[in-house]
């Protein structure tokens, strides 16, 4: 997923500042796709050059709300139709598993007991979005509805790497 397809999506939803969009970011996709305030201000001035969003509204401090624009829309519509998915997971966890065999095994016993505590309070905290989302809290419109399928994969993304962690400390063991 590219930054820019990402703002433009969040956009799609309704006008937002660039702080917003950052919030909207953390609060589902922080974990698997962060985005910092510096790229997203800088994206979004891209967005606004190139045609695809428009300022709505600037504040008294300068807080500037975008809206996306029809062109926007499109291109946001076009990447999710016609672009190919880029399936590379880039998971430090799993590259790092590569060298454990560096690692003595007192070391990597904690090093796995942490990232299966990191993975599973991951997956909570997601699980507790989800029953947010489930009880309708958010609302039911079609965004959200989609934000509960992605939310849906993280819940399994990281139970399955916490599951993996255990694992890994078993077989360390041996």
């Amino acid at each position: 997923m590219s930054l820019r397809h990402g703002l433009l999506g969040l956009l799609a939803e309704g006008p937002a500042s660039g702080y917003d969009l950052a919030q909207r970011f953390q609060e589902a996709l922080g974990p698997v796709w962060p985005a910092r305030h510096p790229k997203i201000y800088a994206e979004l001035a891209r967005l606004l050059d190139g045609g695809l969003i428009e300022l709505e509204s600037e504040g008294a401090r300068g807080r500037k709300s975008y809206r996306i624009t029809a062109t926007g829309l499109a291109e946001v519509r076009r990447w999710l139709t016609e672009e190919d998915v880029d399936h590379t997971l880039r998971v430090e966890p799993l590259l790092r598993s590569f060298f454990f065999w560096l690692m003595d095994s007192e070391d990597l016993d904690r090093h796995l007991e942490q990232e299966e505590k990191f993975f599973s309070d991951t997956a909570a905290m997601y699980r507790e979005l989800a029953a947010a989302k489930d009880r309708g809290d958010f609302g039911t419109e079609p965004h959200n509805r989609s934000k509960r399928i992605s939310i849906e994969a993280g819940i399994r993304l990281y139970d399955a790497l916490a599951e993996w962690a255990e694992w890994a400390r078993e077989e360390n063991k041996r």
